[in-house]
């Protein structure tokens, strides 16, 4: 998964080229868990048996059935999730914004080993919704993190 942030636009345009389901999960004004959970219930349209914690969230990432289905064919497919606003999150909760990439990183890997042909993919894009088009990563941002064995809460 890469966690460089990158240009919103073009992603959504290879997302909607790619027949891909598309989901913005906005993060401004985030500054704990309990909030970074609402959010994404709300944009996910998590099931509400999925609680306030990482591995519920884990184990709804490898679900997806609720959403809607992303195009069946051959060379597309799949869902794209743009996080935007993150920055806030990411500098107030360092420690929960590492398990966030990590919880997200695992869903990436779970839906690529998904299927013939890797099945229908995840693509999760830290978007900096305000940069130019033309714009690389962004100097300082966070970098990817190792995964961890257990999670907690």
């Amino acid at each position: 998964m890469n966690l460089d942030p990158q240009p919103l636009a073009p992603a959504l345009e290879a997302a909607a080229a790619a027949g891909r389901t598309t989901v913005w999960l906005d993060l401004s004004g985030v500054r704990g868990k309990a909030e970074l959970m609402r959010r994404c219930g709300e944009a996910l349209r998590l099931p509400e048996w999925v609680g306030g914690n990482w591995d519920a969230l884990a184990d709804a990432l490898r679900d997806l059935s609720w959403l809607p289905s992303p195009s069946s064919e051959p060379s597309g497919g799949g869902w794209l999730v743009a996080v935007t606003s993150w920055r806030g999150y990411a500098d107030a909760r360092p420690g929960e914004w590492e398990t966030l990439g990590e919880v997200l990183g695992e869903a990436v890997d779970f839906w690529r080993e998904q299927g013939p042909g890797g099945g229908p993919a995840l693509v999760v894009v830290l978007a900096d919704a305000d940069a130019d088009a033309d714009a690389g990563p962004v100097d300082g941002a966070p970098p990817r993190t190792p995964r961890l064995k257990r999670r907690r809460g």
